[in-house]
């Protein structure tokens, strides 16, 4: 019998001791499983339409990024953070400030929430200061920054223009329309149809300092929305200046480039008197060629000509703004978000990644070849912070109280209004855009 006991015993040991063998064994699988899955979802990048994942982005070394040297030596990537609650507010509302264009004026035209208002990015690695009118002032007295690119150039400006004027008023001292080149519409459905709004200069008298705007979609010589066999396209000169800007370069000290969402657009594009390709242009015998390419050479001939320009500036290059299109532009919720994305919520999408990639590679490469040359160029990284902001745009609110008529819906059908889910309210995320932007000129002091 004790023979009995002590066999079962020791068999019954043997079990426990397999048991627990095998419960240690499966921590370590847990735990790698674990990691594996987490960072997959949280950090990997959506999967190239090829089944190839795109190439990283360029280090933080040589222009590529958006890096500041902060006091004590301390450096910091701007791009990457997150949105924590600001009980503040913004500096300016929409009845102060008299330069925001009609549909970016969210406040005024009746947006019932504000919470949108009270946001403040908070950058991984340092602190992002607050914007300093008085700061920004002293940087630019006696010179010209210049706005050049697409209405999410000109929303960049009006938002540093409503900064700017807490501290100073600016004076309109130019206002007109661009060459024949130039259609009478903006191409990004914020209904603009006033063409002697996309070039403009202000003075801000007691600083001697101007901001413009110029507007160039492409950054190079372009033909905007020309009729094609019943289909409006974009006709895009891949070799030539777009001499509504460029001209202007010798008289300018610091450029804020800003195109992308009309590279999404139809268009033709030509180089040495040759059409090389098209985007979405299925009824013409062309051969379909995508964006991307034609983008990165439009990126890259616009910061040739700048260099080329033989003056001392600074030339920041504003990574793409995504979108937040929920639905169809032309009915009710199309971006409803109320509060920004959660770190890990949103992924970025491969398209927006890949036109950001391309504007960090451009830069870092005329970076590099500048050399200590009179340019210097920088990265101004919003993508990621842009990506999280999905409450920040007009919606509905481009125009004013869209929904008092009814929009057009009878009983049981869906509110039809028209939505802005591209730019952004002012005062709005933009804001942030400058906030960066100042850290990136007092770094070339």
């Amino acid at each position: 019998m004790g023979t009995t006991i002590q066999h079962h015993r020791h068999h019954f040991l043997n079990i426990k001791r397999i048991v627990t063998y095998f419960l240690y064994a499966l921590i370590p699988l847990a735990l790698l499983h674990y990691f594996l899955f987490s960072l997959s979802t949280c950090h990997s990048p959506p999967p190239h339409p090829n089944n190839t994942v795109p190439p990283s982005p360029p280090s933080s070394q040589g222009g590529g990024r958006v890096v500041v040297v902060e006091h004590g030596g301390q450096r910091c990537d701007y791009s990457d953070g997150r949105w924590v609650f600001e009980p503040r507010g913004p500096l300016y509302n929409g009845t102060s400030c008299s330069t925001i264009k009609d549909g970016q004026n969210c406040m005024a035209h009746g947006r019932p929430d504000t919470g949108y208002l009270r946001w403040r990015w908070q950058p991984a690695q340092c602190d992002l200061p607050a914007f300093d009118p008085s700061s920004f002032l002293r940087l630019i007295r006696n010179k010209h920054v210049a706005f050049v690119g697409d209405s999410m150039a000109r929303n960049q400006a009006e938002s540093l223009l409503c900064l700017l004027a807490t501290s100073e008023p600016p004076d309109l001292v130019y206002r007109g329309s661009s060459s024949s080149n130039s259609s009478d519409g903006d191409g990004e459905g914020d209904g603009d149809g006033d063409s002697s709004s996309k070039f403009r200069r202000w003075v801000f008298p007691a600083h001697n300092a101007t901001v413009s705007i110029f507007w160039s979609p492409f950054l190079v010589k372009a033909m905007e929305k020309q009729e094609a066999r019943g289909v409006r396209h974009n006709r895009v000169f891949l070799d030539a200046f777009d001499e509504r800007w460029t001209s202007s370069l010798g008289r300018t000290d610091a450029v804020v480039l800003s195109v992308g969402h009309w590279f999404l657009l139809p268009g033709i594009y030509r180089e040495n008197d040759e059409i090389v390709g098209c985007h979405y242009c299925p009824e013409l015998n062309h051969t379909d060629t995508g964006f991307f390419d034609v983008f990165r050479k439009a990126i890259r001939r616009a910061l040739r000509e700048v260099v080329d320009a033989e003056k001392e500036k600074v030339v920041a290059a504003t990574t793409f703004s995504p979108a937040h299109f929920e639905g169809e532009w032309d009915k009710a919720g199309a971006c409803p978000k109320k509060d920004p994305y959660r770190e890990g919520e949103k992924v970025m999408q491969y398209m927006d990644n890949e036109m950001r990639r391309i504007v960090l590679e451009e830069v870092a490469a005329a970076a590099a070849a500048a050399g200590d040359g009179g340019v210097r160029f920088e990265a101004l990284d919003v993508t990621k912070l842009a990506m999280m902001r999905p409450d920040g745009h007009p919606g509905p609110y481009m125009y004013a109280n869209p929904f008092a008529g009814g929009g057009g819906g009878g009983e049981g059908e869906e509110m039809r209004v028209q939505n802005d889910c591209v730019h952004w309210c002012l005062p709005g995320p933009v804001d942030t855009f400058n906030e960066i932007l100042l850290q990136l000129m007092m770094r070339g002091r």
